[in-house]
């Protein structure tokens, strides 16, 4: 198997995609509105509790 390495333009994509999974995940967890920051955030947010599995 050969093995190639990754240019870095495509390292710099994997890198973009990596921080908007992130992103989006914690968003999901931690915010109640504004997952877009069309505004400044604000304490009210942020969900006040957070309920997992």
């Amino acid at each position: 198997m050969k093995i190639t390495s990754l240019t870095p333009e495509l390292l710099q994509k994997i890198n973009a995609y990596w921080r908007a999974a992130n992103y989006l995940s914690v968003g999901q967890i931690y915010l109640w509105d504004n997952p877009l920051l069309k505004r400044p955030l604000a304490l009210a947010d942020v969900k006040h509790m957070l309920l997992g599995h």
